[in-house]
This record gives C-alpha cells, sequence and structure tokens, in this order.
C-alpha cells in the first residue's frame, strides 16, 4: 500500500464526520488487510471517564455537543414556557366560557396526566428514533395543539386540543432534552450540561408568562394561542434539525454496519435496558425519590401564594414570592450540577435535600415578608440543585443507551408525587385551617428522598477511570 492510500480515510466515515457533521469518537484510519483485500475495522476508541474529556476536545477542535446543549435549551424554553402558560389564560378560559374553575382546572389536569403517558413513549421512541424526529414531532404537535386551541367552542373541543394534542407535544420534554444531553456529555461536564438544560423550565416560565399576558391584553386570548402556536412551530422544528446523534450512537450504528459487535465509547458500567432496569432495588429507588421530590414540591408550588395571602399580604406580593423561588431554581440549576461533577453525585443530592428540608421547615415560622422572601431564595436554590444530580446518577448507573425508555418510566414517579402533593396540602388546609402538617409531610418526604439517594448502588471507577460493576 502507497503512502497516499494510507494517509485517505475511508469514504464512508469521511461523509459521516465531515459532509453530515456528525462527531465520531476519533479519526478512523482504516488498514488494508492484505490477505482479504477488506478493510479492518480497528477497536473502538474509549473516553476515560475521570476527566470526561472527548477526543474532539482534546484536539482543540469545537465538540457538538455545545450545539445540542443550547438547541435542547432553546427548545426546552419554548415547550416548557408554553406548557405552564395555562395559568396567564385561565381567567380568559373561564370567563369565556362560562365555565366553573372545575372544568376550566380539569383542561390542565387531563394535559399532565396524557403528558405522562407519552413522556415514557417519547422516551422509548428517543432511543429508538432518534432526537431529531422526536423533538420534530413534539414542536408539530405543540404548534397545531395551540392553534386548533385558539378555535376553541367547546369543553369537549378544548380537552382534545390543549389536553390531548398539547399533552402529546410537551409531555416528554423533560426526558427528551436529559436523555440527549446525557448521551453527549461525560462524567465531568454531564452534570453542569443537565443543570443548564433543565432550567429551561424556568426560563420559560419567566419569558412566557408576561408575553402572554401582554398578547391577551392586546389581541385577545385566541390570537394569543395562534401566535405562540406559530411561532413554536417555526422555531423549535427548524432548531431539532441540529441536533445530532451522541458519538457512542454514531459508532454504534457504524459497527452494526459493519458486522461488529459494538462497545460503549463511555465505558458505562452496564448498559441496561428497561426490563433489565426495572429488576434492580436502584430503579426502584430512583422512582421513589421522584415521588417523594415531586410531593414536596407542588404542595410549595401550588399553595405558596395563597399561603402568603393568608398571612396578611397581598396577591402581588404572593406572587413576587413565587419568582424569587423561580429565579434561584434557575442559578441552583448548573450551579449544583457543577458541584455535583467535582464533588460526586450522592453528596450534591444529600446537600441539597437537606437545605430544602430546613427551608420547609422554616417556612412554618415565617411571618414576616422578608422571611418569607429568605426562604424563597433557599428553597428554590436546593430545589433547582437537586434535580440534575439525581438525574446524572440515573444516567451512570444505567448506561445511556436506552436511558429515554427508563427516564419515562421514572418519570411516573415524578408525576404520581405532582398529583399528590397539591391535593394532600389543599385536604390539611381544609381540616386544619392552615398549611404547617402540610409542609412539615414536604420535609419529611424530601428528608425520606435524601435517605433514599445514599441506599443507591453506584458502579465503581477503576483507577484508569473506568467503570466496573
Amino acid at each position: 500500500m502507497n503512502r497516499a492510500e494510507e494517509s485517505n480515510p475511508d469514504p464512508f466515515f469521511y461523509f459521516c464526520d465531515i459532509l453530515l457533521k456528525r462527531p465520531i469518537v476519533a479519526w478512523y484510519q482504516p488498514k488494508q488487510n492484505e490477505c482479504e483485500g477488506e478493510p479492518h475495522l480497528p477497536s473502538p476508541p474509549t473516553v476515560n471517564l475521570s476527566s470526561g474529556t472527548d477526543p474532539k476536545t482534546e484536539r482543540g477542535e469545537f465538540y457538538h455537543g455545545w450545539v445540542v446543549l443550547a438547541t435542547c435549551l432553546a427548545i426546552g424554553i419554548i415547550i416548557w414556557g408554553t406548557r405552564f402558560s395555562f395559568a396567564v389564560f385561565f381567567e380568559s378560559l373561564e370567563n369565556e366560557f362560562n365555565w366553573t374553575r372545575t372544568v376550566t382546572s380539569g383542561v390542565f389536569s387531563v394535559h399532565m396526566v396524557v403528558g405522562g403517558v407519552f413522556a415514557i413513549i417519547g422516551g422509548w421512541a428517543l432511543d429508538r428514533y432518534g432526537g431529531r424526529i422526536v423533538l420534530t414531532v413534539m414542536g408539530v404537535f405543540t404548534g397545531l395543539a395551540l392553534i386548533l386551541t385558539s378555535q376553541a367552542s367547546t369543553p369537549a373541543y378544548l380537552f382534545v386540543s390543549y389536553s390531548f394534542l398539547l399533552g402529546i407535544g410537551t409531555g416528554a420534554i423533560y426526558v427528551v432534552v436529559v436523555s440527549i444531553v446525557s448521551r453527549w456529555f461525560t462524567r465531568r461536564r454531564r452534570g453542569l450540561a443537565i443543570g443548564i438544560v433543565t432550567s429551561a423550565s424556568g426560563v420559560g416560565i419567566m419569558l412566557m408568562t408576561p408575553i402572554a399576558t401582554y398578547l391577551i391584553s392586546s389581541f385577545g386570548w385566541r390570537m394569543s394561542y395562534f401566535i405562540i402556536g406559530a411561532a413554536g412551530l417555526f422555531i423549535t422544528i427548524p432548531c431539532a434539525q441540529l441536533i445530532r446523534k451522541a458519538p457512542d450512537e454514531v459508532e454504534k450504528s457504524i459497527f452494526i454496519k459493519r458486522g461488529t459487535p459494538a462497545e460503549s465509547s463511555h465505558n458505562e458500567a452496564r448498559m441496561f435496558s428497561l426490563a433489565q432496569a426495572a429488576k434492580t432495588k436502584n430503579f426502584w429507588l430512583f422512582m421513589s425519590m421522584w415521588l417523594l421530590y415531586a410531593t414536596a414540591l407542588y404542595i410549595i408550588m401550588t399553595h405558596i401564594v395563597r399561603h402568603t395571602v393568608d398571612l396578611g399580604f397581598t396577591p402581588m406580593q404572593g406572587g413576587s414570592i413565587l419568582v424569587v423561588l423561580n429565579s434561584t431554581m434557575i442559578i441552583g440549576r448548573p450551579i449544583m450540577g457543577r458541584v455535583s461533577d467535582s464533588f460526586g453525585r450522592k453528596p450534591a443530592a444529600v446537600l441539597a435535600a437537606l437545605v430544602m428540608a430546613a427551608a420547609m421547615l422554616w417556612l412554618t415560622t415565617a411571618s414576616s415578608l422578608s422571611m418569607l422572601y429568605l426562604f424563597a431564595i433557599v428553597f428554590g436554590f436546593s430545589h433547582g440543585g437537586l434535580g440534575p444530580p439525581i438525574t446524572t446518577l440515573i444516567s451512570e448507573v444505567f448506561g445511556t443507551r436506552h436511558i429515554g425508555a427508563i427516564y419515562g418510566v421514572i418519570e411516573i414517579g415524578w408525576t404520581t408525587g405532582a398529583a399528590i402533593g397539591p391535593a394532600l396540602a389543599g385536604y390539611v388546609f381544609d381540616i386544619g385551617g392552615n398549611y404547617d402538617f402540610a409542609f412539615l409531610s414536604g420535609m419529611v418526604a424530601i428528608l425520606i428522598a435524601a435517605a433514599l439517594i445514599l441506599l443507591v448502588e453506584t458502579p465503581k471507577q477503576s483507577g484508569t477511570g473506568q467503570l466496573t460493576e
């Protein structure tokens, strides 16, 4: 073989890496088998998980994972903001159709249930078809659902257009974006990346609330839904086309096409399927954590404004408490994600859970506005800091190959807790006339979640930085 032939890469890999701009774990230089005349496929390159570096980064090349992260962040802001803007439209819908609050609230409640179902389906579809297709479909359903909602005239129509169709479009957003990001980033930066992308929920709410309020006051609720839906279509669908397969997914598909068994480029301890994961203790620990975490969180998120008003403050002041809480949550997610990268997932998660529990205890004694603001700052930061370490830990315990389906089913715990928390707090208030026992119940739930975090069995890291069982 002459030098020119030896220096030219295989055309298939050249097409994947250059023309399609799909990051491959390392440049593949084929060696010709002199006997058979067929290319010899070398063993896949590995990534050192102790450093978490990617070969492209080590060579000084731009890592496409940051583009994927920014894309997921942008799509998440739009979809989460759209999903939770319902509160802004609540009064308009109630007055337009002369509905009871039960019927109006039921539209969003059914939407959340449908979203929980499609979180599971979306996770499975992500593993099978990839992030680009799934996010594109979600963008289409989100945009069309809002456009159709703008034409609603009956409760049945709204339940179909908003509850069902928008549930399809938005239900899997958390599962999809954290699964995509988990595959693109290794241990060194995975916590930070997940913290950044999940902060989209808070940013989306903060941005969409004033936008929706302005549109409703200027154009009415029907045109507002149409505008938001059309904007969602024209932003999310093009953004979704920037999503590429992660390096380990590209490598896996290449080896499958060549008929060679693929190894994980990220050296995960083991790549669990959903069925395998569901047979482990860790799986049920994570689902229980999510249930307890969501129960405590939604006790606060649904009742803190009303609690503030009960203490003698104005609804606007109550709303400002929620704004402060949401703002510090946005800050807490990337910071605690980065802390978990440096000091470990379990220590970071336990610390956040303990601070969150202490804040809920503080709330039972808070009587002044300054004490309530202090609660909002501490609770918001710790709530934001609890999610990324747990989410990252899930991907490192079960591997990333089937993480979409695994995240989707574990999300059942979160959905269940989100339903229990508000109802529990309302029941406690109806019986006792205050929220103290509800807040203490949330504190206990978080403390139990902290204990469950310590029980998770994690894969050990060898001296070479590789994970072992």
